[in-house]
């Protein structure tokens, strides 16, 4: 039950973070993109930039913001999502590609452009 309502929360936030990114002018490309890797909680372009967007969710009572809690492993696993996704979808083989971090604290969203990059250039 837990869960089921986890997954309702997480849901939320990222049609939240989503809607939010729109009127900033990014445009949705795919949701939810999973593979053995891991998932990416939305895929986006900001003109020809592929975005690739964590939605991090934090009820305003916690004493962690939601910005904190995307660390270094988490970053090399949508790292490593991410160039699977570039593998599948070929058509942005040559497109940049960004790391952004959406992340609500209660009711604040805070917007991480750009919120780091992988160590491997070529990516």
């Amino acid at each position: 039950m837990v869960r089921d309502n986890t997954r309702a929360i997480g849901a939320a936030a990222e049609d939240q973070a989503c809607r939010y990114l729109i009127t900033r002018g990014l445009r949705p490309v795919e949701r939810n993109f999973q593979c053995r890797h891991g998932e990416i909680d939305l895929v986006m372009l900001d003109e020809d930039c592929l975005v690739f967007v964590e939605v991090r969710y934090r009820g305003a009572r916690r004493i962690s913001p939601a910005s904190l809690t995307v660390d270094t492993r988490k970053q090399r696993k949508l790292i490593r999502t991410a160039a699977m996704y570039l593998a599948y979808r070929s058509r942005f083989a040559d497109c940049k590609v960004r790391f952004d971090v959406a992340a609500i604290d209660g009711e604040s969203m805070q917007w991480l452009r750009d919120a780091f990059r992988p160590a491997d250039a070529s990516l």
